[in-house]
């Protein structure tokens, strides 16, 4: 059965641009183009395409910043700042890049890479095994029983990679519940409250004991008076919470399988690779 990598494409290109800008490594070119970022996701991408080898890859990016979820709640991700300068030439310049390599880049104007990766992840997983290639644990939610999480860890090559087992080890709850769970404690990172006082130790408690926020509501009278007043302050937001965190998997976008087969022209992507000066590429190449 085919092997299919789905890749998050703002989740490595964002991690690998802090990885060096923090010390002022932008890898400027003879074009005054920064480059690290392109560099270091590149490094990330074909040390996980080596290491698991999938028959076919595809990468997913945001189109823009606003989304559906800005229309239902304004204050998303509005606590981000805007992309660092040095950033912003290498979001059209990665696609170039991913592109010599034969692998579609795919994206949709309001819906995040997220929503895109979920959908391709369900549509492929009758035909082939599916893996996602991320840094953001909110993809966990999408495991089945053909589709794996690969979490980035530290440096290059380092990685943790969860299915439903390993899932239910590490947290006591299953992928579809991790929803539930999000809206329960809110997300930080994206800027939405969820149940204020409910953090994940109380969050996972209640959804081991109650299985969904449904039957936390229906069960109010059995939580402790402090839990209950919490979430009885905060219905109408857990509810959003929970539209929030949810990754949409009916976008209207496809990847047929064909169209990704991992197979690339290595004087191309030599070439592409010479004209950008992306010095470190030649040595990953296989």
């Amino acid at each position: 059965m085919p092997s299919f990598m789905l890749v998050d494409g703002m989740a490595l290109l964002f991690r690998a641009f802090y990885a060096t800008a923090v010390t002022g490594q932008f890898m400027i070119n003879s074009k005054g183009l920064p480059t690290n970022a392109v560099q270091g996701f590149l490094k990330h991408m074909l040390t996980a395409v080596n290491h698991f080898s999938p028959s076919h890859v595809a990468v997913c990016w945001d189109m823009g910043s606003k989304t559906f979820r800005n229309e239902l709640f304004p204050e998303y991700k509005a606590n981000r700042s805007a992309a660092p300068v040095e950033m912003i030439p290498q979001f059209d310049l990665v696609k170039e890049v991913v592109e010599a390599f034969d692998i579609p880049n795919i994206g949709l104007s309001g819906f995040e890479a997220d929503d895109c990766i979920g959908t391709i992840a369900k549509a492929s997983q009758s035909h082939s095994h599916v893996s996602i290639l991320t840094g953001d644990q909110d993809m966990l939610q999408l495991i089945e029983d053909r589709i794996s999480v690969i979490l980035l860890r530290k440096g290059f090559g380092n990685y943790e990679v969860h299915d439903r087992d390993s899932f239910f080890t590490w947290k006591g709850i299953t992928p579809a519940q991790m929803v539930d769970l999000k809206a329960l404690m809110g997300d930080t990172a994206d800027n939405y409250p969820g149940v204020k006082g409910i953090g994940e130790k109380t969050a996972l408690k209640l959804l081991i004991e109650y299985g969904t926020i449904e039957g936390i509501l229906e069960n109010l009278q059995n939580l402790t008076k402090t839990q209950r007043t919490k979430i009885e302050a905060a219905v109408e937001m857990l509810h959003l919470s929970r539209s929030l965190a949810a990754i949409k998997c009916d976008v209207p976008i496809a990847c047929p399988l064909e169209t990704s087969v991992f197979r690339y022209d290595k004087e191309r992507v030599s070439r592409m690779a010479e004209t950008h000066e992306l010095k470190g590429l030649q040595r990953l190449l296989v």
